[in-house]
């Protein structure tokens, strides 16, 4: 059984969007896979700016410096 796992910052995507995507990231993989889109799993997890880092920097710090 496929299990993908997706993490975004959060407040990034609204209900209707994750609805989108786990059923366009379910088809996809059930596709190549060659498997129902049963046996496949979608998780997505949210993260806050200040737990995710790009470059040396949280993604929160470096949101507020491109606002400056």
């Amino acid at each position: 059984m496929p299990f993908v796992h997706i993490k975004m910052i959060e407040k990034r995507c609204t209900p209707e969007k994750k609805e989108i995507m786990i059923k366009e990231v379910t088809d996809l993989i059930a596709g190549i896979l060659e498997q129902d889109v049963e046996t496949v799993r979608v998780q997505l997890e949210e993260m806050r700016p200040e737990d995710w880092g790009i470059a040396g920097e949280s993604v929160k710090k470096r949101t507020e410096k491109s606002l400056t």
